[in-house]
């Protein structure tokens, strides 16, 4: 009796104690995936799609193009290094680039047809598909940070003109004089297309015509994914030259222009509004990801590369996944066009064949 009592302590005992070896070992697994999770963080960024050729450009503006780059995504990176928030680092990103006149949103805005800057931006976050954007408004520096506030202070998802900066002076923000908008060169765009109008004024001027249509594709976006798992996305743009009627494109509107969704990516697009809109591009992205299993490169490229050059339009989009992949898709001649990963490696591009 004693002996059998004893064997059965020392089994008890050894058996306990290779269940806390092994409870021990898959907490330490656990740990370190969780670890491994936190620390897979990336940003991509794009400062928009279209008839980008090395031939016309030179090298002082390529330059340019790929510093202000650089230096957007940069801050991003550090934010998301640092532990701060995916939506963090959109923002920051995106308002680098509204500042510069380079791009064609904030400082950089086109003029519509009345001569006038209307800006448009979008932002979503991926954790909770919370999400707010503005439309044509005329006096706001940097646009995403009011689309940020609409979602995050307001119960609407998109406020429009007037209306946006009523809100906006609610908050505090400074409006700004049009004159800040004001750059030469793209004033001097408008100019060359009304002139082409008025010559035409007996013919029916066709779309390319009545807009220089690549002009709009200096739209900015930004797509982050942070150490905590969270995902944000977020776009912004002063539209098309030479618009009319107070024509939004697909910048603003959540789904087409913007999306993101911690089940599978974050996407900003830039390209012809119109169909980006009627392919509601962004989300169409996701959707395939999550009901058809594409990766988030395949799904990009079913997108860009066949359903949308199908209905006749042209563009592009950043993207990144919850696993820090990242796609930067376009069927145009080049796109503006950065990212950076948790490893500190950074890759820019402007050409399509690099």
């Amino acid at each position: 009796m004693i002996k059998t009592l004893t064997y059965f302590c020392v089994f008890f005992l050894l058996f306990g104690c290779k269940n806390n070896e092994n409870q021990h070992d898959r907490n330490e697994n656990s740990s370190q995936k969780t670890l491994n999770e936190e620390k897979n963080f990336g940003i991509v960024i794009h400062g928009g799609a279209g008839t980008i050729l090395k031939k016309n450009m030179n090298d002082s503006l390529e330059t340019a193009y790929k510093t202000k780059l650089k230096e957007a995504i940069s801050v991003g990176y550090e934010i998301l290094k640092n532990g701060g928030t995916s939506l963090e680092a959109v923002t920051h990103t995106i308002n680098v680039l509204e500042d510069s006149p380079l791009f064609n949103s904030g400082k950089g805005a086109v003029f519509t047809h009345e001569g006038s800057n209307e800006l448009d931006a979008s932002i979503m976050d991926g954790k909770t598909l919370n999400a707010g954007a503005v439309a044509g408004v005329k006096h706001i520096k940097n646009p995403i940070n009011l689309a940020f506030d609409v979602m995050e202070k307001s119960e609407h998802v998109m406020l429009y003109g007037s209306g946006a900066e009523e809100f906006a002076q609610t908050l505090g923000y400074k409006m700004m004089d049009t004159s800040y908008f004001y750059t030469q060169n793209r004033y001097e765009s408008l100019q060359k297309v009304l002139i082409k109008e008025n010559n035409n004024t007996n013919e029916q001027v066709s779309f390319e015509d009545s807009f220089i249509k690549n002009s709009k594709f200096g739209t900015v976006g930004c797509a982050a994914l942070d150490k905590h798992g969270n995902l944000a996305a977020g776009t912004s743009t002063g539209g098309m030259t030479n618009k009319r009627w107070n024509r939004i494109g697909d910048s603003p509107i959540i789904g087409a222009g913007t999306y993101a969704n911690n089940a599978t990516c974050a996407v900003s697009a830039t390209g012809w509004g119109e169909y980006f809109i009627r392919s509601v591009v962004a989300y169409d992205i996701s959707a395939l990801m999550e009901y058809k299993g594409l990766s988030l490169q395949e799904a990009a490229k079913e997108v860009i590369q066949r359903k949308v050059p199908a209905l006749g339009g042209d563009g592009g989009i950043v993207a990144i996944d919850k696993d820090g992949n990242v796609a930067m898709e376009f069927n145009t001649a080049g796109m503006y066009r950065a990212t950076m990963n948790a490893k500190g490696e950074l890759i820019i591009k402007i050409y399509k064949d690099e």
